[in-house]
């Protein structure tokens, strides 16, 4: 059977896919995106010295919060109702960027990719705002799914984590 998209009627027009007959099961995304900056912006960070406080504890609750509202920033997301919700940060020196991966579960009709790219993208844009005083270069990058689970596809991981 040939893939088809799922936002897109017979029709051709966008379509909210109905989810209303699909069974519920636990269903896991983690994803994860990268911010590059300076070793000094990343020392600062690192020291607790930047001059607007705990950065990662600002985005952390960006991601969380930006999670939650995904449906309203996306038009044909459903809302859901998300049972966990976590943002972590790896300061990684050595690549001059920090890590940032997100995990969304629940137990639903319909997967959580979409709010854990969402978490983790705010998070970024979140870390960006902060720091742009002191770095305006720093790039954001890689934003991706790292693993899925759930729903009839089952247990997915990105190619490259496999």
């Amino acid at each position: 059977m040939e893939k088809q998209f799922s936002h897109i009627d017979h029709h051709g027009s966008a379509n909210m896919v109905d989810v209303t007959d699909k069974h519920s099961s636990q269903r896991l995304a983690q994803a994860e995106a990268f911010i590059y900056m300076s070793a000094d912006t990343l020392t600062m960070i690192e020291q607790g010295n930047h001059h607007k406080g705990d950065v990662f504890a600002v985005a952390r609750i960006a991601g969380i919060q930006a999670a939650k509202k995904t449906p309203e920033l996306i038009p044909l997301c459903h809302p859901l109702m998300l049972t966990k919700i976590a943002v972590d940060f790896e300061l990684q020196p050595q690549l001059g960027r920090v890590r940032i991966t997100s995990l969304c579960k629940l137990a639903g009709q319909t997967g959580v990719e979409m709010e854990a790219l969402t978490a983790a993208s705010v998070a970024a844009l979140t870390l960006f705002d902060m720091c742009k005083a002191v770095d305006p270069a720093m790039t954001i990058s890689g934003l991706r799914v790292l693993e899925k689970q759930g729903g009839k596809t089952g247990h997915w991981l990105h190619p490259e984590e496999t």
